[in-house]
């Protein structure tokens, strides 16, 4: 490939195929306030439980330390199981399905805390679980 068809497929790829997620908090922020609100502690709370599944208040309480991190309340974004049990208020026997089944799924991605395991979400998934928990916020309406 002569270096002009080189240059012309890297611009071509840069315009085309290029995605930037590190906006992604800030464009889905009007989205996620709906959802999501953040102590000046950094503790999250999940509006709509009643409204939501469990794994969706995961991934949202998740969403919140992302937010909660970006305003700068806290450091590590982050969680063990401890803290969703004790912050969402479920047992530990419903969090540990959930928090698997997301983990085989792909939807959360675990982090080595010691002898323990965390977990925190991608940013590329913040846009797909707010619009999923919008649309079943919807249905429930």
């Amino acid at each position: 490939m002569t270096k002009d068809k080189e240059r012309d497929l890297r611009k071509k790829i840069l315009e085309e195929m290029t995605v930037d997620y590190s906006n992604a908090l800030d464009r889905y922020f009007d989205l996620a306030k709906q959802f999501i609100k953040i102590t000046k502690e950094g503790k999250v709370d999940i509006l709509h439980k009643d409204k939501i599944g469990g794994k969706e208040q995961v991934l949202l309480y998740l969403i919140g330390k992302l937010y909660a991190k970006e305003a700068g309340v806290i450091s590590i974004e982050d969680v063990g199981n401890k803290e969703l049990m004790d912050e969402l208020g479920i047992p530990i026997g419903s969090i540990l399905p959930w928090v698997k089944d997301l983990k085989d799924n792909k939807k959360i991605k675990p982090i080595r805390r010691g002898r323990y395991i965390h977990h925190s979400i991608s940013i590329n998934l913040v846009e797909k679980t707010l619009k999923n928990a919008e649309k079943k916020l919807k249905k429930v309406e």
